[in-house]
């Protein structure tokens, strides 16, 4: 494992890129260790009725601001690299746009939400999580004021930004535990509440190093659309893809089921901590490349995290049932069997995201867009039909199938849209014993 996740950081091109790989790495350790605890806090607090209530009422903030996005995030990041005298005026009109579709959102989340929890949710529940609303433009500012991070390459700061937030969420939920105050409510302005403070430093902080100039900020505008609207689609389905499932199952499943759901999905994506690390450095260090360097790239991120991921996921899969009652307890040992359907999927998952990140970076999002856009109509299609028949474990095939098929079309992509022969999953031996290589010159060099 240690070897592996070393190549992992190896890969990339560059010493710059090595080492945000490996701080991005590390974070996403930092970050799964905080949320393993915070579930663990609230699903044995809870129970599985109180969990699924959580999880209904802190799904709609994000879900809905990442669905107004209008492309920002990858738009910003675009434009900063590519025109920086312009970022001034850049930075500005993502503000502006961001605080207005920040709103929208929220309008949009407290006139659908009673219309779509289904009556096992108590009103009060129904109410929260209406007025839970309110911080979804928080959510849209902080997730394209990241992307300004990335573009300046600040990954030491990105990274801290992603960490704070569920460090603060611990904090909370061990104060309300410890005064026994933890609810399904209470936990959820847990999660929700720390986004505040942590966007007002992001704000301080990228205010005093962009300076926003408010004059002449329609080209700057103009930009952001253009390249957001053609990746807008990449984004939405993105958000689709992620989270759409809980949007569904929370229409077809009392809070009992949810919980058990949320609990064995939040577990399964514990394998996606490799994958994470590289596609926030992957998009930034390959843009502006030649298509041939973007591909090999590309492969190579892709061969290293797929085979990282694989090692853990098998244990998993033996020791599923151990896991959930280990951390968890046993009222969610009814969670295994989809939990093992969740963890084959994750393996599968990880790798699409990296894939496409070819395509972004040679300023074809358009491409992303079709392709994840195919992959929600496929994964909406299976779990309206699946869910309903068979409960839990048909959400996990729904979602499986779902993963398969996406990761062929983005591989298939390669020589139709590119041109490219496509990149390989799997290591070779040359590449594993050549690193062994370095790795022992690089020992006994020191």
């Amino acid at each position: 494992m240690k070897a592996l996740t070393t190549l992992l950081t190896r890969n990339l091109s560059s010493r710059s890129g090595v080492a945000a790989s490996v701080h991005t790495l590390l974070a996403n350790g930092l970050i799964l260790g905080l949320n393993v605890v915070t579930g663990i806090i609230t699903a044995r607090i809870l129970g599985p009725g109180g969990r699924g209530e959580q999880a209904a009422i802190i799904l709609w903030p994000q879900f809905l601001a990442y669905t107004f996005t209008l492309g920002l995030p990858s738009a910003l990041l675009y434009n900063l690299k590519r025109y920086p005298d312009q970022a001034s005026r850049l930075f500005s009109a993502a503000l502006l746009l961001a605080t207005f579709m920040g709103g929208a959102a929220t309008v949009v989340g407290v006139l659908f939400i009673p219309y779509w929890l289904p009556d096992d949710y108590s009103p009060a529940v129904v109410r929260f999580a209406q007025l839970c609303m309110l911080i979804s433009p928080v959510a849209l500012l902080g997730v394209v004021l990241t992307a300004a991070l990335q573009a300046r390459e600040e990954f030491t700061l990105y990274n801290a930004v992603r960490y704070l937030q569920p460090l603060l969420t611990l904090l909370a939920l061990v104060l309300l535990a410890a005064t026994h105050h933890l609810t399904p409510f209470t936990a959820a302005l847990s999660y929700l509440l720390p986004g505040v403070p942590v966007l007002l430093w992001l704000v301080t902080r990228l205010w005093r190093l962009y300076r926003p100039n408010w004059q002449g900020v329609s080209p700057a505008f103009r930009r952001l659309t253009s390249y957001g609207l053609r990746s807008y689609g990449a984004d939405l389905a993105g958000t689709l893809a992620n989270q759409l499932d809980r949007v569904l199952v929370v229409g077809f499943l009392n809070p009992v089921a949810m919980g058990l759901y949320v609990v064995a999905f939040s577990l399964s994506r514990t394998l996606h901590i490799f994958q994470a690390s590289v596609v926030p450095v992957l998009f930034p260090k390959a843009a502006g490349r030649s298509t041939e360097a973007v591909v090999a790239l590309t492969g190579r991120a892709a061969r290293v995290s797929l085979a990282v991921t694989a090692l853990p996921g098998a244990g998993l899969l033996v020791l599923g049932p151990w896991v959930l009652n280990l951390i968890y307890g046993s009222e969610y040992l009814g969670a295994a069997p989809l939990f093992r359907i969740l963890v084959v999927e994750a393996m599968v998952s990880a790798t699409t995201p990296i894939l496409v990140q070819a395509f972004m970076a040679v300023d074809r999002p358009g491409v992303v867009t079709i392709l994840q856009s195919i992959g929600v109509g496929i994964t909406v299609s299976l779990l309206l039909v699946l869910v309903t028949r068979y409960g839990l474990k048909g959400a996990g095939f729904a979602l499986l199938i779902s993963a398969l098929a996406q990761l062929t079309f983005a591989y298939l992509s390669f020589p139709l849209v590119l041109k490219a022969r496509p990149p390989r999953l799997w290591l070779s031996r040359a590449e594993i014993l050549g690193w062994t290589r370095r790795r022992s010159s690089d020992e006994r060099s020191q």
